[in-house]
């Protein structure tokens, strides 16, 4: 691990990084270019104060996850990328492996999605990116450790309580066995993934339920749906769910939205003033600076 380098690199990085280009307020008293520490912190889910030792050339050594996080959180090419994790004393990512690498494209594209609620998942269903809406929504995925930043893991192994809400058990079990049948559709196209088969083995050890829905022995993606969210201010919203598949990148763009006119529309409205302020106003700053890596 090259420290000194590794830090060099991080920090211009970061200057290079609009607050807009990432969806938060530039704010009027901003004076240094590009990002703030805690802003790179907040988008990557982790402490402040492991970003600082970083930069300084002090930290210890980040894990693969960690170092995707922070690449993704400074927007980094794919050659950019892998210089970081080669400084980091850790291999990049290789072909054949989940692509978890965003496209800049993509990223505009939900920059451009200020009124709908969308997030980016990997084949495996990490989440990749949100918008501020969506956090606003489904609750702020930085704050969850970029190891555990996927749904399915969550669905069956996480310790918070779920805003998702399904009307039966069949509807349960359902969605149980679709869960799985995107991780099985995932390991057909990149048996070799070490982390897609080390999210598997977890799975099926630690959740029955989970077990169970991988023994349907059901394949495929994820499907459009209409889904009721429990949120803590709002109650309950039917929205629709509907799951765009970036084929460049095998990723999956989920947008939720309702009809004009319904309630779940007045709700997704009051959200956009809301929940919105309340997400960019706390974002990067002391709120967010427990130590969470």
């Amino acid at each position: 691990m090259d420290r000194a380098e590794l830090a060099a690199v991080l920090r211009t990085a970061r200057t290079r990084v609009s607050p807009a280009d990432v969806g938060l307020p530039a704010g009027s008293r901003r004076q240094v270019p590009g990002l703030r520490r805690e802003e790179v912190a907040h988008l990557a889910g982790l402490s402040v104060d492991y970003v600082v030792r970083l930069e300084q050339g002090r930290g210890p050594k980040p894990s693969t996850q960690v170092l995707a996080a922070l690449t993704r959180a400074l927007r980094l090419s794919e050659d950019d990328r892998d210089l970081v994790f080669r400084l980091a004393g850790a291999a990049p990512p290789q072909p054949g492996h989940v692509p978890m690498l965003i496209r800049p494209s993509v990223l505009r594209l939900m920059d451009r999605m200020a009124d709908l609620p969308a997030l980016l998942l990997s084949t495996k269903s990490d989440v990749l990116a949100w918008n501020p809406l969506a956090a606003a929504l489904l609750g702020d995925y930085s704050r969850w450790p970029p190891a555990n930043r996927n749904i399915i893991r969550q669905r069956f192994l996480g310790t918070g309580p779920s805003r998702m809400t399904l009307d039966s058990a069949d509807a349960d079990k359902a969605a149980d066995a679709e869960a799985a049948g995107c991780l099985r559709f995932a390991q057909a196209r990149y048996p070799d993934d070490p982390e897609l088969r080390r999210l598997v083995a977890d799975l099926r050890a630690g959740s029955a339920q989970f077990e169970a829905g991988w023994q349907a022995g059901q394949t495929g993606r994820l499907h459009p749906a209409t889904q009721t969210l429990e949120h803590p201010e709002l109650g309950p919203l039917t929205l629709d769910r509907d799951n765009l598949h970036m084929a460049e990148g095998d990723q999956i763009l989920i947008v939720y939205s309702a009809a004009p006119g319904t309630p779940a529309a007045s709700q997704l409205d009051l959200l956009r003033v809301t929940g919105t302020e309340q997400f960019t106003d706390s974002a990067g700053l002391a709120a967010h600076s427990q130590p969470r890596q």
